[in-house]
């Protein structure tokens, strides 16, 4: 499904190919050769996602923009199934593994591979060619990679980095009340949406 969200229809190169059960709605400009396959989402929320030449997006994939935080995904790179890729830039020739996670403000360099459930926290920035473990976790600038059982470490980086502001626009500690409030609001955008 093609989407005009927000005032925006998506631009797709005719070398594409979009699946038909895939959804990319918004202002979104697919290059040439991308494959977007099966339940894939993209979806710019306020903000713009691009996509380079021979990426291919695995089944069920979401990649999201939102204000502040466009996607940029390099040329020839995998965005792996059930992968999620929110306001993060990815450089050339990454390898992003099945439900790897990248938060908003992540920037990737070329080569990286963030392997099986990996996580890359929000404003973290990995080198050229560094590696994210299977189930380990990047944070910081430039990323400390981690083991999840080191959670008061990944803490102790993660908390300065502003989760709350950069994801939502709020400070730590705002109640979960006003917060999904907000949050629905800014979804119901989508009430409007129509389908090219």
């Amino acid at each position: 499904m093609i989407i005009t969200h927000r005032g925006h229809t998506p631009t797709i190169d005719p070398t594409a190919t979009v699946a038909p059960t895939a959804v990319v709605a918004g202002n979104v400009t697919i290059g040439p050769g991308v494959r977007v396959l099966w339940g894939a989402v993209l979806t710019s929320e306020d903000g713009a996602i691009t996509v380079g030449q021979d990426v291919l997006v695995m089944e069920n994939a979401v990649i999201r923009a939102r204000a502040g935080h466009d996607v940029h995904i390099g040329p020839s790179t995998l965005i792996g199934a059930h992968a999620h890729v929110n306001g993060a830039t990815v450089g050339a020739s990454c390898f992003i593994a099945t439900g790897a996670s990248l938060f908003p403000g992540a920037r990737l360099g070329e080569g990286v591979e963030v392997r099986i459930r990996g996580v890359v926290q929000v404003n973290s920035w990995l080198d050229d060619g560094a590696i994210v473990p299977i189930h380990w976790v990047a944070v910081g600038r430039p990323a400390k990679i981690l083991p999840p059982d080191r959670h008061d470490e990944i803490w102790a980086i993660q908390r300065d980095l502003d989760f709350p502001g950069t994801v939502y626009g709020v400070e730590r500690g705002t109640p979960m009340t006003e917060l999904m409030r907000q949050q629905s609001s800014w979804y119901e955008a989508h009430r409007h949406d129509t389908e090219v």
